[in-house]
Parts: structure tokens; sequence; C-alpha cells
């Protein structure tokens, strides 16, 4: 068996198992056997395919769209640190959700798709300015002048959702749960919602991935190959925007896991992204659904945010790569 086949193999195993998990394993416990047949106990698969099933799914389409996005924002800029998360991305993408929430914004021909389209043009034009800020900084894009525009812009952004909180009534609860990051209680409608933007986005991503290739080896290097740098730069960054907005718009702000999913899948399985793009999608989704599980049964009945968990986990390996890259491991 070649190595990426059993790459893809391993990856699989993990998120079947834990899908299994997170709709097994909770408060009231369900045997796997009702997946399969439903009518061998009708309360327990009543709970487990209009509860946890669609919490699972929405789970793993979310980790699976920051996992990817991430692996294509490192790629792009050649830096194992960046993700939606350290670069401002999601923080653009939820201020645009907020403000929908906060103005009660509904677009007519759009409908329940207003949020996730609102989320993501915020993901979009963050990226575009952090990328256009880091460049007027410095022409040659270095990692920390990147890193340190995307911190800034997440402090100001983070400030006007401040603000928009201060002033809000009712909806404080509903913003506030919101933006610590959850998937609890969503249901089939958000999963409906987040599915066709994560398979779009996710498709573009992979579309790119021979560029992403050539672009490890610089911009210059790469257009010598035949890459149209710019329009492939201009493609991955959208896509990483819709699938940043997205999950956004159905989770709150999740960080690192776009951070830590594509590194590690780097670390075990090599940097092609014909391979890594994939991968991280199918590891990101298992990473999500395993925290989430964590999240509500750690401190049962009591749920944590599922953000909490993910930057527990996040926050060291975000130290690790970046004490392992200033002493030239990497």
């Amino acid at each position: 068996m070649s190595k990426s086949a059993l790459a893809y193999l391993v990856s699989l195993i993990l998120l079947a198992g834990a899908m299994v998990l997170g709709v097994t394993v909770g408060t009231v416990p369900i045997s796997p056997a009702v997946i399969w047949n439903p009518s061998s106990d009708e309360a327990a698969a009543n709970i487990l395919w209009n509860i946890r099933m669609p919490r699972v799914v929405l789970a793993g389409l979310v980790g699976a769209a920051l996992a990817i996005a991430g692996a294509a924002f490192q790629g792009l800029l050649k830096n194992p640190l960046a993700d939606p998360y350290t670069l401002g991305v999601s923080s653009g993408a939820a201020v645009g959700a907020v403000m929908t929430l906060f103005f009660g914004i509904s677009i007519p021909f759009l409908g329940l798709f207003t949020l996730p389209v609102i989320s993501m043009i915020g993901a979009l034009i963050t990226m575009l300015a952090v990328m256009g800020f880091a460049r007027l900084v410095d022409r040659s894009m270095k990692m920390e002048t990147v890193i340190l525009t995307g911190i800034i812009f997440s402090s100001f952004l983070g400030s006007i959702m401040s603000l928009m909180i201060a002033l809000t009534g009712e909806e404080l609860r509903q913003i506030i749960g919101w933006l610590l990051g959850s998937v609890s209680m969503r249901g089939w409608p958000y999963v409906q919602m987040a599915l066709p933007f994560v398979l779009a986005g996710s498709f573009v991503l992979w579309l790119y991935r021979r560029e992403l290739n050539a672009m490890l080896f610089g911009e210059e290097r790469a257009q010598h190959l035949g890459v149209d740098v710019k329009r492939s730069k201009m493609a991955i960054l959208i896509g990483g925007s819709v699938l940043t907005g997205t999950a956004v718009a159905v989770s709150g702000t999740i960080g690192f896991v776009g951070l830590v999913v594509p590194h590690m899948t780097r670390l075990v399985w090599g940097s092609d992204h014909r391979h890594v793009l994939p991968l991280s999608f199918i590891n990101g989704a298992a990473l999500l659904i395993i925290c989430d599980l964590v999240a509500r049964t750690i401190i049962s009945p009591t749920e944590l945010p599922i953000g909490v968990i993910t930057a527990f986990i996040g926050a060291p390996v975000f130290a690790f790569i970046f004490f392992r890259q200033r002493r030239g491991g990497l």
C-alpha cells in the first residue's frame, strides 16, 4: 500500500470513529446498532437522528472548512503559522455575521443564506486588507509582518464587535454565545445552509492544488512554470474566505483548527497539496467532532464552548511551531 493510500485510509477510519463516538456518547448513551436499525429503540433513534447527527455533521463541515482553508493559506503564504484565525479572517467573518444579527439583515433573494454570504464578504475584505497592509509595510511579506498585521486587524475588528454587543439588548446572550463558538442546537437547516458553500469553497481550493505546489518555490519560479500567479492567489483567497465565512456563520469563531490540522498533516504525510488539502479536510472534520464531543461531555450536563477546547489544543501547538521555526527547525 502506498503512503498516500495509507494516509487516506487512516484519516477516513479516524473520521468514521469520531462520527460514531459523536452520535453514541453523551448524557444518554446510545448503542451503535441504533444507527443501522432505528426501529430497535425509537426514542434513542430520535435523539440520534434529530439532535446528535446534525450536530456531528455540522461540526465535521466546520472543521473540514477551517482545516482546508488553513492548508491553502499556509501554502499560499509559505508560512506554517497562517490560518483563518491568526490572519484575522475569522474576525472579519465574525463582524459580518454579528452585523447581520445586530441589524437583522435579510436579503430577500438569499433568505437563509444571508448570514453566510455576508460573513464571506467580511472574511474576503479582511483577507485582502491584511495582505494589502502587510505588503505596504514590508514588500517581502515576511512571516512576522503578515501575522502582526492579522493581529492588528483582529484587535480592531474585535473592538467593533464589542461596540455592537454593548449596544445590543435582548440579543446579547445569543451573540456572545455564538461568538464563543458552538454547534449546539443548530439542526439540519444549518447543515443545509453550510454544505453547498463548504463543498464549493473546497472544490475551488482543490482545483488550485498544483498551483499551490508551484508557489512553494516562490512566485517568480511559479510564473516560469506557467502559473498565472495573480489569478491563482485571488481564487485561493476567495475559496478560503468562502470556507471561513461559512464556518463562522454557522458556528461562531473557532480558532486554531486551520493551524493545527494542516501542520500535523504535512508533518506526518508530506507537503504535496494534492494530498494535503483533502487530508486536511478529512482530519479537520474528525478533530472538530472530537472537540465538540469533549466540550459537551467533560463537565456534563454543562456544555463548554467548542472554541475553548480548540484553543486549549491549538495554543500549545502554535507555540511549538513558532519555537521550532525561530530555532530553525522548520
